[in-house]
């Protein structure tokens, strides 16, 4: 079996980077960005990943807004689950927290904020819960997205807090019915060091044929 082990590197060491430089980040890349991530599988093949990519100032700050109302009522309650922990799980868990809070604080900072969304043919009843059952045909290119990301040097993370009120984030990038956001990712150079990422080791989570 042949490897590239570029491509696992790239795997290895891809982290979540939610502190961002304000630099541009080229259209070109941008653009290559959202190829890699066209580039992975949908359902039927029938391609219904779509990408909004926000540049301009007043539509990053009403992203900003509405992901920063729901990362403070988040954190609320999520710090004081993390302070009952065990060390070394509080001291790795407060990082996190501390990254998204500045994510929050920072976002409408962020060079470019990508979209990934979902077109159906018809507006769901609950667009929450039908944006991630057909979301299948979306997150590999999520994933391909993000892996192209960490391998043009550039820092991101998705979230979905932003979105949880869709109404009102539906309303602030514009988007008509039919299209579905599916999760935010904001895109720039990291302030911070990629590196190998913290996982459970394979032994732990895998198994073979039966599950006992």
């Amino acid at each position: 079996m042949s490897e590239d082990p570029g491509l696992f590197e790239i795997m290895r060491t891809c982290r979540a980077m939610r502190r961002l430089k304000p630099d541009p980040v080229p259209e070109e890349v941008l653009i290559r960005l959202v190829e890699a991530a066209q580039w992975g599988p949908s359902g039927s093949n029938q391609q219904t990943g779509r990408w909004l990519i926000v540049r301009e100032q007043a539509g990053k700050d009403r992203i900003a807004a509405l992901n920063k109302a729901a990362v403070d009522r988040y954190l609320t309650g999520r710090r004081d689950t993390v302070a009952s922990l065990p060390e070394p799980q509080k001291t790795s868990q407060t990082r996190i927290l501390n990254a998204v809070q500045w994510q929050a604080e920072h976002m409408q900072e962020a060079p470019a904020i990508i979209i990934p969304c979902l077109a159906m043919a018809a507006t769901p009843r609950d667009t929450w819960l039908a944006g991630f059952g057909a979301g299948g045909s979306v997150w590999p290119g999520v994933q391909n997205l993000l892996l192209a990301a960490r391998g043009l040097g550039l820092g991101a993370a998705l979230t979905t807090l932003a979105m949880t009120d869709r109404a009102a984030f539906k309303d602030a990038v514009g988007l008509p019915d039919g299209v579905e956001p599916v999760c935010v990712v904001p895109v720039g150079y990291p302030l911070g060091n990629f590196g190998p990422v913290t996982r459970r080791p394979v032994a732990d989570v895998l198994r073979w044929e039966t599950w006992s």
